[in-house]
């Protein structure tokens, strides 16, 4: 009796033993693993880039909020495709992950239905990101853009000069004085420039986009009216443009309101 008794009792011991070293085991293991974190609002980094920056201001940006170097992104930043938005990206993206993430959002925002409006108006696709990024900077409102939109569709189907601002402000680049990529007032020599940017001597579009437009400019493009009777616009000093159908209209508008 004696001797049944110690062997049970030897066997709940070691028993007990060998579920107390499996879980001791378990949990040695478990400590091992380090699950990797879900990215939270809290561990990134807020980035919003303005619609209708150019390749080199959003650079500049990203350097400030990211610590990425200018040229790192301008090495794969493709100008008209870098959709601007407000972002949250990892403290320490890449220039590469950064400028995958705007070329991705671009491509979803510029989607089939928008394309096919758009070669419906007689452009390509990037002829129609060429477009909309000389509206971005020529008009400030939804209706405003569109309107400009159905304007330049039409001086191209005419084969009238764009004669737009915004892209002779491209060819000229950053402005020390102002300390802006964008010169306020321009010139009559600025219109001379020597650039296929210049769109008052070169007809049609410029060869890229000049700078990356919103969605509402190229849904600006994509809805343009191609029966407008309008062929001129001009913003007076509070930004509130005004059409016409003739240049004598036009001049007069310019008379006006500038």
């Amino acid at each position: 009796m004696r001797n049944i008794n110690f062997r049970f009792i030897a066997l709940v011991v070691f028993l007990f033993c060998v579920f107390l070293t499996f879980k001791g085991y378990k949990a040695y293991k478990a400590s091992l693993i380090t699950p990797t974190p879900t990215p939270t609002v809290e561990t990134q980094k807020k980035v919003t880039l303005l619609e209708g920056w150019r390749v080199e201001e959003m650079a500049e940006k990203l350097n400030k909020e990211l610590g990425i170097k200018n040229e790192d992104f301008l090495k794969i930043a493709k100008e008209g495709y870098m959709f601007p938005d407000t972002y949250f990206f990892d403290q320490d993206a890449s220039a590469s992950a950064v400028a995958s993430k705007l070329r991705a959002t671009f491509d979803l925002k510029y989607d089939a239905d928008l394309q096919t409006k758009i070669k419906n108006a007689g452009l390509t696709p990037s002829e129609g990101v060429i477009l909309a990024s000389i509206v971005e900077r020529e008009a400030r409102s939804s209706e405003a853009r569109r309107m400009v939109a159905s304007i330049l569709l039409k001086r191209l189907r005419i084969d009238m000069g764009l004669n737009v601002d915004a892209s002779i402000q491209y060819a000229l680049g950053y402005q020390t004085q102002e300390k802006s990529w964008w010169k306020r007032h321009l010139t009559k020599n600025d219109l001379k420039v020597n650039s296929p940017y210049n769109s008052y001597i070169h007809a049609g579009l410029p060869p890229t986009p000049i700078c990356n437009p919103s969605l509402s400019s190229l849904e600006a493009v994509a809805n343009a009216d191609l029966k407008t009777p309008y062929l001129y616009y001009s913003h007076d000093l509070e930004g509130v443009p005004h059409y016409a159908k003739t240049l004598e209209e036009h001049n007069q508008n310019v008379a006006n309101y500038l």
